[in-house]
Formats: C-alpha cells, sequence, structure tokens
C-alpha cells in the first residue's frame, strides 16, 4: 500500500493518509514558488499571494462555499476550536454549547476552556435525535449547538442538514472526519477541516465560516488582512492540501462505492468468525472507509499491539492509557462494549487482498488474548 512501511498494511486512515499524488506534485512544485510572506508587495509576495488564493478558489470549489469564507489554519483542532469559539464569543443569547455526548475531544475541550456544556445522548448506534438538539437549543443561555457531520470513531453520519434551530442559534459542525469523503450538509455557520485526513499534508486546517455568521476572534489577533487569520500561512502546504481536496473530491464516487462495499466484508467477516464480538455504528448510514467492533475479554491494546506484529497497522477506540485509565467516551456514550476495540479506516488504495488479511489471522490473535487470562 501507498504510504505503508515495508511489508505493512496501514488500515488507520483517520488518524492520517499518505499524501495523495496529486498533493506530492503541487507542494514540490510550490516550494519554490510559495516561501515569501503572501501580504508584502514585492514580486516574491504577490506570487505567493496568487497560490494562496488559488488554494482558497479551489477549495471553495470543492466544498461549495465562497472563497471569502475559507481560512486556513495550522491543524483541524485549531479550526474546530477557532469556529467554535468565535461563534460562542459572537453570539447574543448566551456561552452555553449543546453538543452530542459523542463529540470529539477538540469540541468538548474548546467548550470546556470558552463557554458551557449541555451534553445531549445518542443511540446506540452513535446518532443523536435531531429534535433533542433542537429542544435544548431553545433553553435560556444557549448560544451555540454543535453536531459533528461523522463520528470519528464509529463512522455514524449525524442530521445535520436536518436540524431546524432557531435563527438565533447558529451550528457549529465538525467535519474533519468527513469533508472530502461526504459533501457539506446545509445548515452550519461555522465548519471545520482537516486536511491530512483526506490526503493533504498534516499541518493545515480549514475553517469555513459563512458571511451571514455572527463570529468573533476568540483569541488574540495580528495584523494579517483576514480576521481569522491565524499568522502566517504555509502556502506550499496550502496549496497542496487544496490540490488533494479538490483530487478526492473527483475521485470519491468511485473510492466511495469500493470502500463500502470493503467494509461490508469485514463486517460480515468479523460477525460471523470472532465470537463476542459486537460491530458497532450505524451500518449504513456511514462513512464509507471506516468500521469499528469490540471484542469481549480482550485488551484493546493488546489487540492493536499484536495485530501490528504481523504487518496490519489498526487502531483502538478504548485506548485506555496509563495515566487515566479513561476508556472512549464514544463508545461509553452509546452504551456499547468499551474494551477490546478496534477501528479500522481504509485507505484510498486498500485492496480486498488487505482487509482478508486482517480478517484472516483476526479469530486466532483474539483467542490467544483470551487465552492468557484463563478463557
Amino acid at each position: 500500500m501507498t504510504g505503508a512501511a515495508a511489508g505493512q498494511r496501514d488500515l488507520d486512515a483517520a488518524s492520517a493518509q499518505p499524501l495523495h499524488p496529486a498533493a506530492r506534485e503541487v507542494f514540490l512544485a510550490a516550494l519554490d514558488r510559495g516561501y515569501a510572506d503572501p501580504r508584502r508587495l514585492h514580486r516574491a509576495g504577490r506570487e505567493a499571494r496568487l497560490l494562496l488564493d488559488n488554494a482558497r478558489e479551489v477549495t471553495a470549489a470543492a466544498l461549495g462555499v465562497r472563497p471569502d469564507e475559507v481560512t486556513f489554519t495550522p491543524s483541524g483542532t485549531h479550526a474546530v476550536h477557532l469556529g467554535l469559539l468565535g461563534l460562542v464569543r459572537g453570539s447574543r443569547r448566551g456561552d452555553v454549547v449543546v453538543h452530542a455526548a459523542v463529540e470529539h475531544s477538540a469540541v468538548r475541550h474548546a467548550v470546556a476552556w470558552g463557554a458551557r456544556a449541555e451534553e445531549v445522548p445518542v443511540t446506540g448506534d452513535g446518532r443523536v435525535h435531531g429534535r433533542d438538539l433542537v429542544e435544548r437549543a431553545g433553553g435560556p443561555g444557549v448560544g451555540v449547538v454543535a453536531l459533528q457531520t461523522a463520528n470519528h470513531e464509529v463512522g455514524t453520519v449525524q442530521p445535520v442538514g436536518d436540524l431546524e434551530l432557531p435563527d438565533d442559534v447558529p451550528l457549529f459542525t465538525d467535519a474533519c472526519a468527513s469533508m472530502g469523503r461526504l459533501p457539506l450538509p446545509d445548515g452550519w455557520a461555522a465548519a471545520a477541516g482537516s486536511a491530512h485526513k483526506w490526503g493533504g499534508p498534516a499541518g493545515v486546517g480549514v475553517l469555513l465560516v459563512r458571511k451571514r455568521a455572527r463570529w468573533r476572534n476568540p483569541f488574540p489577533g495580528d495584523d494579517r488582512v483576514d480576521e481569522r487569520s491565524t499568522g502566517f500561512e504555509n502556502v506550499p502546504a496550502v496549496l497542496a492540501a487544496a490540490a488533494s481536496l479538490q483530487a478526492v473530491v473527483a475521485e470519491r464516487d468511485e473510492v466511495n462505492a469500493r470502500q463500502h462495499d470493503l467494509v461490508e466484508v469485514v463486517r460480515r467477516r468479523v460477525a460471523a468468525e470472532v465470537p463476542d464480538v459486537e460491530v458497532v455504528g450505524d451500518p449504513r448510514d456511514r462513512l464509507p472507509h471506516l468500521v469499528t467492533f469490540s471484542c469481549l475479554y480482550v485488551d484493546g491494546e493488546a489487540l492493536v499491539t499484536e495485530l501490528d506484529r504481523r504487518g496490519l497497522g489498526v487502531a483502538s477506540g478504548s485506548a485506555c492509557t496509563a495515566s487515566t485509565l479513561t476508556p472512549s467516551h464514544v463508545l461509553e456514550a452509546m452504551g456499547v462494549l468499551t474494551h477490546g476495540n478496534v477501528r479500522l479506516s481504509l485507505q484510498r488504495d486498500t485492496t480486498r487482498a488487505d482487509v482478508d488479511a486482517l480478517c484472516d489471522v483476526l479469530p486466532s490473535i483474539i483467542a490467544e488474548i483470551r487465552s492468557r487470562v484463563g478463557l
């Protein structure tokens, strides 16, 4: 597989993807042309500005938004913080953020730092009921509603476009897991994405803020022209991120269909061949490339380690660390098994042979781990 270590099958695209070929070519070409400060008036600065403006226009076209609604940030996490807290600061109603219990930690940390939280529970497949969010949105002091486009751990798509919120309560959507893979839903005032999740360079986030949105910068500003600016942009990386996004959007129908079929293979084989396993998340209305399952009487980290020893790179949503001993808040909120969890997320070039290789060894590895504790 492209970008994977020798002999390694990388099945952790939800964390990061190898650089898309379109991004690599553009990035290398832009290194010599886009080094200068795009705010300077000399020739090198003007050329960097042209590249930055081009990246903004390409990104806007790929996402169906206006170029002046696009801001590039140093990461998806920063885009989440800036977008969400900017809506909170611009709100006239208050600083309470109503959000689903399965939001990414970037959203939860932003709310804990600069707002007050009102958490809404989810169903067993990880989806929030839209009516619950709408009902809570009318409460006293509610300034913003936050709802991810799709869950980063189990893949379930959320009903973002179906929410009928009060006119003075804006919606923030964390689209980091889905941007490029799925069209953006309607109804949001601000949205965030992360380039390395669609095959762009790491260190580039995308913040989208609608022109009509009441948004104010929640952080100290600088002297850049854009009020949402986060400093000196990495122009070559931004241009490469835009090129990869454009390519991913162009090919997503074909890639999504192929990945959806491969995930169905995993869901079917794991359920049939592994005893005491729970495949979680919505089986149909989900991200096309992601599947999560939990195995009873198995430690998630041990399972990830054993698979890695056999050349299979996966992630665990139940990663209990020595410092916190806290399992995934997403799985807990869903009320599903939190231990022995594996998250597969397919790269754009993942094949049937790759997923079969994992499914072939999984039953014996799980049996071996269980035997160590006398099961």
